[in-house]
């Protein structure tokens, strides 16, 4: 998009000329160090301008791995006024690590760019912090790299003596070719965020319509203690155990109904106030919607038709190490959210429930050529760090108008080197890849049958023992339900088993076959090589699209609310409302909505494979048929929790129970594909178009068979029981179209006879015992 304003110029320093590095004699060992000085007043240039001096600065001790050098510069510098400067020794630093790291006596600067022509570190240093950050760049300093001191390679870098351990913002004007023919999108006007940086700065409070101009600069925290994990260690849970729940960190507790203090609504903090609710639930992994640096106000930066939205979903990424510093309690900032978003991990594995991220290494939140909003990538490199077709125009596999370079040896770096930092750092226990097909595109865009970036994550000796699940389809078109490259090792989003559920249980003809296979693990996309029922990530509901309750309400979208006319979201939502649109007071159609929502839930929970639901689904959050919601911060996202009070005895009960039952018997939870002992379906006119009704035996080798029925016809089905296993009898756990608490009784209610009157619309679950 249009610049809407100039970021961080500074106003009242020398030009970077002035203080630029070159090389020059050796230096003699006995030289006395004299630094730049750094000023970090504010005001009118010639105020604070003393008399240009000759000063000398040492620079010293280039430790790259290509050995050590020692150097002398002269140059002119400007010293600032006393009071509000500071006198820093500056010596040629580093290439490795990338991003501000602490060696002894200062920090290393150093960033990766091939193609740049200059390279500006750029400072704003204590007490000017994160308010000038916001505000303007009032004190800012400048340092330009010399390309013949301060380059190894493709990679600028810098050490400043002394500077300050914590509160240091900084970025980086870089410029280079003009040419954008050749995928130059340079622009020197502009400060920019370390890829590397490993915490973000910019606008403290979430939505805050007063800042919603805010600049962000990358910044560091050498100065606090370690943070105390004290013995936490990751769960480690079984693939074939986990129970997913897809929550947004701030939707689960922005509201007020959450009873949380106001100051930690939204926050990491608010989570770990709401961790009795999720294992009251059953769940045992919590998939976050993105938690990496995303601006929430992009949308208002120009007038459009979506400038009264603000992005609660995150899935427009400024930085990949950093996590979103407003998710911290009471505006604490960056350092603040990551000892919180720690607090919050740590506090989940004690409860038993692993940490599962939603990360966007498909693109960024740079946009287009026509609505450019370049914060990092898009002015360091955009060559390398994004496709461009012969052209030079960005691809758009994403449908966000860039397209990540995944696979470019730099920018897989880049990726392996911030999943690991989650890992280490965090303790986060996997990642969902987001539109995850980009990832097997080539830097042409082609697809690659072998790409190396998803190949690295599988056997990386950190990564690989993480949760690994991919979306496997791309904007582009490029659909690998069941075909991702996986090495054994990649679990999917099954996008089949969610549509062939939707399809059977609201009543569709000729898909009981389908159903048959989806629920019992989707062998034919899933049985190859060593792959494994839990490759599949069987979901009915995710954050995009229908709610759970919506899903049984709406025929068709109502998206009217998001300013695009109707336009977006899917128009594919094999959705059926039971007879009206939308809400009613009608107690039939009520009541048939129960029954679906049930039967949903229960055909997840029964299902060979890794079950997901979404937030929000234990007590039929809606939406108002709303499909694509990202864009509002209010009720239609946000966990509202007097409605979960209100469902507790009813519809929370019947769904808590239906995951606690499906983590107690391990008939549901198989690590291989079933086989012909494992299973009886009691069907012998699978042709049969026509045919709504399925039944099916699990057999157990401890004798605790279950029996299954799925009714998706509008009459009812009168069943024919089989008979139970020796010496058991067969007791009724599930009967989704009775009352709650009748609908779920856990420990079975006996007395089943041969046959089962199954209503419409409806299905039951038998234990043998």
């Amino acid at each position: 998009m249009e610049s809407v304003t100039k970021m961080l110029q500074s106003a009242y320093l020398p030009s970077p000329s002035a203080v630029s590095l070159s090389s020059a004699t050796p230096f003699p060992p006995s030289a006395k160090h004299i630094g730049f000085q750094l000023s970090t007043g504010s005001g009118n240039l010639q105020q604070h301008m003393t008399t240009t001096r000759r000063c000398t600065t040492q620079v010293s001790m280039s430790a790259t791995s290509h050995g050590t050098q020692e150097r002398v510069l002269e140059e002119e510098a400007s010293s600032m006024l006393e009071t509000t400067s500071k006198s820093f020794k500056t010596l040629p630093g580093q290439a490795y690590p990338l991003g501000a790291s602490e060696v002894e006596n200062g920090t290393n600067f150093a960033i990766f760019s091939q193609h740049a022509g200059s390279v500006t570190l750029c400072l704003l240093l204590p007490p000017a912090g994160w308010k000038d950050c916001d505000t303007g760049n009032e004190g800012m300093v400048e340092l330009s790299l010399d390309p013949g001191l301060n380059k190894t390679g493709d990679i600028w870098h810098i050490f400043i003596e002394d500077l300050p351990r914590s509160g240091v913002l900084y970025g980086y004007r870089i410029d280079g070719p003009q040419d954008w023919q050749q995928g130059h999108r340079f622009d020197s006007s502009i400060v920019l965020i370390d890829p590397y940086a490993k915490l973000v700065e910019g606008r403290r409070i979430f939505g805050d319509q007063n800042n919603k101009f805010s600049k962000f600069l990358g910044t560091y925290d050498f100065e606090s203690p370690s943070f105390d994990w004290e013995n936490d260690v990751h769960p480690n849970i079984p693939e074939n155990d986990l129970v997913v729940y897809e929550m947004n960190v701030r939707a689960y507790t922005a509201d007020e109904s959450s009873g949380v203090d106001a100051d930690i609504r939204g926050s990491y903090r608010g989570v770990i106030e709401k961790i009795p609710h999720l294992v009251e639930l059953g769940i045992n992994a919590v998939e976050l919607l993105p938690v990496f640096e995303f601006d929430e106000m992009e949308f208002q930066r120009r007038s459009n038709p979506r400038d009264h939205m603000i992005n609660t979903w995150g899935y427009s990424t400024i930085n990949f190490f950093a996590p979103m510093s407003r998710y911290a309690s009471c505006g604490g900032g960056p350092i603040n959210a990551a000892l919180e978003f720690k607090e919050m991990v740590k506090a989940l594995h004690n409860a038993g429930i692993e940490v599962i991220l939603d990360v966007v290494y498909n693109h960024t939140n740079e946009g287009d050529d026509k609505y450019p909003y370049t914060t990092s990538f898009r002015g360091i490199d955009n060559k390398v760090y994004y496709m461009l077709d012969e052209d030079s125009k960005f691809m758009n596999y994403s449908g966000c108008g860039n397209t990540i370079n995944c696979n470019h040896p730099v920018v897989m770096e880049l990726i392996l080197d911030s999943l690991r930092h989650w890992v280490e750092e965090y303790h986060v226990d996997g990642f969902r890849f987001d539109l995850a097909s980009v990832l097997c595109r080539g830097t042409g865009g082609l697809p690659l049958g072998a790409p190396p970036l998803v190949r690295a994550i599988a056997k990386d000796a950190v990564l690989s023992k993480c949760k690994i699940i991919a979306e496997p389809w791309d904007c582009g078109g490029l659909y690998l339900v069941g075909q991702f490259p996986n090495w054994d090792r990649w679990a999917e989003w099954n996008g089949q088993y969610r549509d062939d559920l939707r399809r059977f249980i609201k009543g569709d003809c000729g898909l009981k076959g389908t159903f048959a296979t989806r629920i019992s693990g989707s062998a034919d996309l899933y049985r190859v090589n060593k792959r494994k029922p839990y490759h599949s990530i069987n979901f009915i509901i995710a954050h995009d699209g229908f709610t759970l309750y919506d899903l049984v309400s709406y025929n068709i979208k109502h998206n009217e609310s998001n300013g695009e006319g109707g336009n977006d979201g899917c128009n594919d939502n094999y959705s059926w409302n039971c007879g009206f649109e939308g809400e009613t007071t009608d107690a039939d159609i009520i009541a048939l909505r129960s029954r679906q929502m049930k039967n949903f839930h229960l055909a997840l929970m029964i299902s060979q494979g890794t079950p997901m639901m979404l937030m929000g689904d234990e007590y039929g959050h809606t939406r108002f048929g709303n499909n694509n919601s990202y864009g509002h911060d209010n009720a239609l996202n946000n966990f509202q929790w007097t409605k979960l009070d209100e469902k507790r005895e009813g519809h929370f009960r019947f769904f808590s129970e239906a995951v606690k039952f499906r983590k107690t018997h391990d008939i549901f939870r198989r690590e291989n594909f079933l086989e012909k002992k494992d299973v009886t379906w009691h069907e012998d006119n699978w042709s049969n178009s026509e045919s709504r009704f399925l039944a099916f035996t699990l057999h157990s080798e401890k004798g605790e068979d279950v029996y299954l029925a799925f009714n998706a016809h509008d009459f009812f089905v009168q069943a024919a029981i089989p008979s139970p296993p020796q010496n058991k009898q067969w007791c009724r756990v599930v009967d989704t179209n009775l009352k709650s608490p009748e609908d779920f009784v856990a420990e079975g209610v006996p007395g089943i006879k041969s046959t089962y009157n199954v209503a419409p619309y409806s299905s039951i679950l038998l234990l043998a015992k």
